[in-house]
């Protein structure tokens, strides 16, 4: 089956679309026939992507930490654009610190968005894709959702989260036609993983010859294609979950790291 515009006709709704992974998405989508509705706290970002693609990208204000916000957003979505098809939570923050130095407020901030946000979206989306019989969601989580992350507690514990919440979800929804399943990146090419590397000790690149070559006083592995990943790696993931090509596949956690944990 040709992938040149397998996805026309669906309306896609992306969470976190104004850089990084959720951008990529949201190409991603648009080029293969979505019309996707670009969600994100970062209005004036979203707005940006969404210029590149004309018509086909609509962008939107969303901090999906906000139930009745992400509600309502939905339905205006749904009364003005039509019936959501795809829903891919992307939106996520990071807030590293040892456990004993993590503070309340930073843990709540990440579960807020990591966790809480997914759960907002994607029941706001379930109850309309139930009744209709279709529709696909996908979170992407972590690698570290199945791999403990020295420094990353509060990350890893919240996308855990998320991917057991998306997989219990599918199996509640399964039966009314809806598929959910996660995408779990390892180090990629993004905002969040440059900053990452800024704090390393020796530097910006010697955090990442750390991620490629693995850090053993960090009980991590390198990854063994020996490269790190850009957004459009994981998009492409993504787009071949929500696709009719991945219409048995549900309550599947697709890891898209370069072998990163060794599938641990």
């Amino acid at each position: 089956m040709s992938t040149e515009r397998d996805l026309a006709g669906r309306l896609a709704l992306v969470t976190g679309a104004a850089r990084g992974i959720g951008a990529a998405v949201v190409e991603v989508l648009a080029e293969r026939g979505a019309r996707v509705l670009a969600t994100d706290v970062d209005a004036p970002a979203a707005e940006a992507l969404a210029v590149r693609y004309g018509d086909r990208v609509v962008a939107r204000a969303l901090d999906v930490t906000d139930a009745t916000a992400v509600e309502d957003a939905v339905a205006e979505a749904e009364r003005t654009l039509g019936p959501l098809d795809i829903v891919v939570n992307v939106a996520g923050i990071l807030r590293g610190a040892s456990v004993v130095e993590l503070d309340d407020a930073d843990w709540a901030a990440v579960f807020a968005v990591n966790t809480d946000g997914v759960f907002h979206v994607s029941r706001a989306a379930a109850r309309r894709m139930t009744s209709r019989g279709r529709g696909s969601i996908v979170t992407v989580a972590s690698n570290a959702a199945g791999v403990p992350r020295s420094g990353m507690a509060a990350y890893a514990a919240s996308k855990a989260a998320a991917v057991m919440f998306t997989k219990c979800l599918g199996l509640e929804v399964a039966r009314h036609g809806v598929r959910c399943n996660t995408v779990s990146p390892g180090s990629t090419l993004t905002d969040m993983q440059r900053a990452l590397w800024e704090r390393s000790p020796g530097g910006a690149e010697a955090g990442r010859r750390a991620v490629l070559d693995g850090d053993p006083d960090a009980y991590r592995t390198g990854i063994p294609l020996g490269r790190i990943a850009e957004p459009v790696d994981v998009a492409h993931a993504v787009a071949f979950l929500v696709s009719d090509r991945a219409r048995h596949i549900t309550l599947h956690d697709l890891y898209v790291d370069g072998g990163a944990t060794l599938r641990a």
